[in-house]
């Protein structure tokens, strides 16, 4: 049988550092995923996220197991510019030409600048689950 906790304040144990549990739930990841786009894209660990498709590359889109509310949620991410040389930095375009949101369930990872595959990506989304 399925039981339910009702509150509004979440406090440590020694009643200190309250919060309330609308800020628990509107500021928590609805989902995130480590994921290589190196020989087979695969996800490394997730929570939140099904369906990895490589489009070619330089270009995946994640799903998402439990849609997001609406398409006006937040991904944001990070990936390394080139698998080869090992050479790692901040993707800095991710909210230009570089990452997309399709619709509220899916996201979609594009290098439009360097076309490669990368093999450390993370991706993190936030916003109202539907």
């Amino acid at each position: 049988m399925a039981s339910e906790l009702r509150v509004n304040t979440l406090k440590d144990a020694s009643g200190n550092n309250s919060i309330a549990t609308s800020f628990v739930a509107g500021g928590s990841a609805k989902g995130w995923i480590r994921f290589t786009g190196v020989s087979t894209t695969a996800a490394l660990d997730s929570f939140n996220m099904s369906v990895i498709t490589d489009g070619g590359t330089g270009n995946t889109t994640l799903g998402i197991t439990s849609a997001m509310g609406n398409a006006n949620f937040s991904a944001t991410g990070y990936t390394n510019f080139d698998a080869t040389t090992g050479v790692s930095a901040f993707d800095a375009d991710l909210n230009g030409r570089g990452f997309g949101l399709v619709g509220r369930s899916s996201t979609r990872i594009q290098h439009f600048a360097f076309q490669i595959d990368s093999a450390v990506n993370d991706v993190q989304i936030m916003g109202d689950l539907a």
